[in-house]
């Protein structure tokens, strides 16, 4: 059984080790946004793998709490790179989505008619 945490507990602290290094080289805002998401599930996977192999539900908890965390923390990121692609200009007016984006809807608006 040692053989298992040890396994276990060694390949996601592998992982950690592998999230940080790209979580500080980046070398973009969502590259670091991902890497802070995937750090966030290793942890509760490793809260999950000790609960598991020692048969502790009281960590039960806090699995839920840093779950909840990882997941209104992407949602939030998520909702705030979305404002900056749907910005206003000077004047007052909304530029809009993206032309990729506008091109899409406008194929997918055809395809229903």
């Amino acid at each position: 059984m040692n053989a298992v945490f040890y396994a276990a507990y060694l390949l996601l602290g592998g992982g950690a080790l592998l999230t940080l290094v790209r979580l500080a080289r980046g070398p973009s805002l969502l590259d670091r946004v991902v890497a802070t998401d995937v750090l966030l599930v290793i942890i509760s996977a490793g809260l999950a793998v000790h609960a598991a192999l020692e048969r502790d539900p009281t960590v039960v908890p806090v699995l839920v709490v840093v779950s909840l965390l990882a997941f209104v923390g992407s949602v939030s990121v998520a909702r705030y790179i979305g404002g900056m692609l749907v910005s206003s200009t000077g004047d007052g007016q909304d530029v809009g989505l993206p032309l990729a984006a506008e091109e899409r809807a406008a194929r997918a608006a055809e395809g229903e008619r």
